[in-house]
């Protein structure tokens, strides 16, 4: 076998151009590169959004959530990207049409001659009935029935999979609905109190330099100043115990907001939960809207539908797949009578391998199955035992705010009667600071067992699977328009027009 000199160099010349793209070597990331990555990062984090200014109410709060928070947009980002799939899986069902076209060069003619087989003996000399210089074209329209079909199916799935984004974003939005009001409870406690604590501190700061004092001079007797010590202190830890279980409440808050951490807000004194008739929703009623709106089980019977579909997909990949096609084409070989021509036709193919995998997929998918029912009802008993559980907290967390609150009006009381003894001279400064330490203690409780209520409630309302009131809003929308939204009307069951009043599943 010879070859040109001109074919050598084209040789060498490709295999030098292949071993050189196949010599990659890792390159890091550089310094500068991490550096300006996070300084985009930190300049994007709170871009576009609405300044804060004056006070922050509970609706601002859960409306600056709902159009800001990180986890949320990434939900919103998948619902969208799953959106787009479904878009893209609407094209695979249209017929293709491939157009080529080529050119091509000899350094030879394409010369041949014929041997008659009868005779052995050659028919004529060396001829071609090619150019050494040839241009082609086709456009080919081809259309397979079997494809169509997967098409089809794979199209069916790509929608449900939009649904099930949509029902994880549904599933983030009650998360925060939960959370914000929980945060926002806690955070307004805390904001509260450390304007009444502050003076109490500096307060005992004193009154215990005094005990000291009173104890090394002799003044008083030391069993008397070292008890008196000691009940300030214990005081004392008790507060600064209660205070730590606050004192992150409102880095949360920020969070949820997507406002920067260490950023200063003031909240507004949020609206107490009112009370109502233990049978205005009965927890059947309520286990019956939970599972008719809660995210997980439409995850579920989504991914059901999912799976139906593969089953569909699976019988037809058994069948036969017919494939039509037509193309016009053209070739600019001078040797040729016509150089242009219209072609079409069929073909039939048939992977005969599918038949034999077909058993164990369908045992796959009916695996599946079986396997997404019993989540399913997993997921009932879960949700029939929160509701049941739910309801028990916010009973039991209402009992423990009306014995906070008895005990706080108590103490207030008896901290008003310690006050007029003060005032005659009747008790020492040391008992009253005792005793409005103990006032400072009462109320932190009462704000405790007030944000456990809260807790409570919100944790409840989350396990009824009911969206915010927020129709008829876009992302353009602002956060006084969403906040007003969610202001004038309860949660609404997804999917119905009537919103549940918030009051009517108090007990």
């Amino acid at each position: 076998m010879k070859f040109h000199a001109s074919s050598m160099g084209v040789i060498a010349l490709s295999t030098t151009l292949l071993a050189g793209g196949c010599a990659i070597s890792p390159v890091a990331i550089t310094a500068e590169e991490i550096s300006a990555g996070t300084e985009d990062r930190l300049a994007r984090l709170t871009r576009d959004q609405e300044p804060l200014s004056g006070t922050v109410d509970l609706y601002e709060a859960m409306a600056r959530a709902l159009k800001y928070n990180l986890d949320q947009k990434v939900e919103i980002y998948e619902t969208a990207l799953r959106t787009a799939e479904l878009d893209l899986a609407h094209y695979n069902m249209l017929p293709n049409a491939v157009a080529s076209s080529g050119y091509a060069i000899r350094d030879n003619v394409a010369a041949s001659s014929s041997l008659n087989l009868v005779t052995r003996v050659p028919n004529f000399g060396y001829s071609t009935s090619q150019d050494q210089r040839t241009r082609t074209a086709d456009l080919t329209f081809s259309w397979s029935v079997l494809d169509f079909g997967l098409s089809y199916v794979r199209a069916r799935q790509a929608a449900d999979k939009a649904l099930i984004a949509e029902e994880s974003r549904r599933k983030v939005v009650h998360r925060l609905m939960e959370d914000v009001r929980t945060a926002y409870w806690r955070a307004y406690s805390a904001q509260a109190l450390s304007k009444k604590l502050a003076p109490l501190e500096r307060r005992t700061k004193v009154a215990l330099a005094g005990a000291a004092a009173l104890a090394g001079d002799r003044a008083t007797s030391p069993i008397t100043a070292m008890t008196y010590r000691r009940e300030l202190i214990e005081i004392q830890r008790i507060l600064r115990e209660l205070q730590r279980e606050l004192a992150i409440a409102k880095f949360q808050l920020a969070a949820l907001m997507n406002v920067t951490p260490g950023t200063s807000f003031t909240l507004a004194a949020p609206a107490a939960v009112r009370s109502t008739p233990a049978a205005a929703v009965t927890p059947d009623d309520m286990i019956r809207i939970a599972l008719d709106n809660r995210p997980e089980l439409r995850d579920v019977e989504y991914k059901k539908r999912i799976n139906t579909n593969e089953a569909h997909a699976a019988l037809l990949e058994l069948l036969p797949s017919i494939q039509l096609y037509a193309a016009p084409n053209f070739d600019s070989n001078s040797y040729l009578q016509h150089h242009s021509w219209l072609g079409w036709g069929a073909k039939a193919s048939w992977n005969l391998l599918k038949v034999f995998q077909y058993p164990a997929r369908r045992t796959l998918i009916e695996g599946q199955e079986h396997t997404l029912d019993q989540r399913a009802l997993a997921l009932t008993m879960a949700i029939m035992t929160q509701i049941h559980v739910g309801r028990a907290r916010v009973g039991h967390y209402r009992r423990e705010l009306e014995t906070a609150k008895d005990y706080h009006e108590v103490q207030q009381g008896l901290v008003r009667a310690i006050r007029a003894e003060h005032a005659a001279d009747k008790v020492s400064e040391q008992t009253l600071l005792r005793e409005e330490l103990n006032a400072a203690v009462g109320q932190i409780r009462l704000d405790l067992a007030r944000s456990g209520l809260e807790t409570a409630h919100a944790n409840l309302m989350s396990s009824l699977g009911l969206d915010p009131r927020v129709e008829g809003l876009t992302p353009a929308s602002s956060v006084s328009e969403i906040a007003n939204a969610l202001r004038q009307g309860g949660p609404i069951p997804a999917g119905a027009a009537k919103p549940l009043a918030v009051a009517e599943i108090k007990e």
